[in-house]
């Protein structure tokens, strides 16, 4: 694959920005998912076509895979109590425990003291040590089990601050979640995985294009803002994926004709590619990923990406520059602000190929 020429300006945290009226911020998906809006930009043409979404079964070359990221969004976030009175919330970063301690971030006035407990009306988390970057490890007085029930049935799903202030309702529970869904652990939704539903992954289906499916709990790497002038001091935090030993056969029997679903497909393909193509493990083990896609990383694993608009200055803008260049990038997305394209999670699609 042809590795974008990159400049210092590149590198440069203060090069991502873009302007956005703050009506073009999505605060519900589009009747029907697949009834949102697809802006196509051809790589080689550099031409750009506006489309619907639903129309993505004859832009896609027949032959090829779509690889999804099947994780599921779990309800993480926990409103309760200080040992004080004061409101705390909780917002669970992860599923897979550490020592019996599970990793959160905790939003409450005033500093957090090790041995602090919280009070979430039958749970309790009692804050045991402090992490990396604004994280806590807290201890449950539940069982993993009884604990994971209780996120269920009281959690709050974790729509992003900027829809509807993060205050999510019930409809919430079927909008911030794919249709192909399976493995809860994401803190975010992959949220081009949004746009399909089961009777457009059956038309596609029919028309000859595969599909392949992978695992990455999407955490706090994924959305965590790039803070440092220069993005190549960001440091990734590390966030767990595996593949099936029968998804990775699918995915190896179709290099060459690969289509990511979502920058998270994306970083898992990446991750798992090698020397002499895709090297994945072969019992599907959790692996952990902290690989940061932006100019001057070259991405040889896919053919082409779908995706949404991306905040201003995240990891992900970065990583679709990876593919684009910068400025074709900030072209592409000031044209989509020009058309009135709706973005970020709840909004519309953009699909990149690289070549017809």
């Amino acid at each position: 694959m042809d590795q974008v020429k990159i400049t210092p300006q590149d590198l440069e945290l203060e090069s991502y920005n873009y302007e956005l009226p703050s009506e073009l911020i999505a605060d519900r998906p589009a009747p029907g998912r697949s009834s949102s809006r697809l802006l196509v930009v051809n790589a080689q043409s550099g031409v750009i076509e506006h489309q619907s979404f639903k129309d993505i079964i004859h832009l896609l070359p027949k032959g090829s895979t779509l690889v999804f990221n099947q994780s599921k969004v779990f309800p993480c976030r926990l409103i309760g109590a200080k040992p004080t009175g004061g409101e705390v919330e909780a917002f669970v970063l992860s599923l897979i425990p550490k020592n019996g301690f599970y990793q959160v971030l905790l939003k409450a006035a005033g500093k957090r003291r090790v041995g602090e407990i919280f009070h979430f009306e039958e749970l309790t988390l009692e804050l045991m040590e402090l992490g990396e970057e604004g994280t806590f490890w807290v201890k449950p007085n539940l069982d993993s089990q009884n604990f994971l029930n209780l996120l269920e049935k009281k959690g709050g799903i974790p729509i992003p601050p900027y829809i509807r202030n993060g205050v999510s309702d019930d409809q919430d529970k079927k909008d911030y979640q794919t249709v192909y869904a399976k493995d809860s652990g994401s803190v975010a939704a992959p949220t081009a995985g949004l746009h399909f539903t089961p009777e457009l992954l059956e038309e596609l289906k029919q028309r000859g294009i595969q599909t392949a499916f992978v695992t990455l709990h999407v955490g706090l790497g994924t959305f965590k803002p790039v803070k440092t002038e220069k993005i190549t001091d960001h440091k990734m935090h590390a966030e767990n994926f595996y593949v099936d030993p029968e998804e990775a056969k699918k995915i190896k029997a179709a290099e060459g004709k690969i289509f990511a679903v979502g920058t998270t497909s994306l970083r898992v393909l990446e991750s798992c590619w090698g020397d002499n193509g895709f090297q994945f493990p072969t019992q599907g083990e959790m692996q952990s990923t902290r690989i940061f896609l932006h100019p001057g990383k070259p991405v040889h694993s896919i053919q082409g990406l779908i995706t949404n608009f991306h905040l201003p200055q995240s990891s992900l803008l970065m990583l679709v520059s990876a593919l684009l260049g910068r400025e074709k990038t900030l072209e592409i997305y000031k044209t989509a602000v020009q058309e009135r394209y709706r973005f970020f999670s709840y909004g519309d699609a953009m699909l990149f190929r690289r070549m017809l």
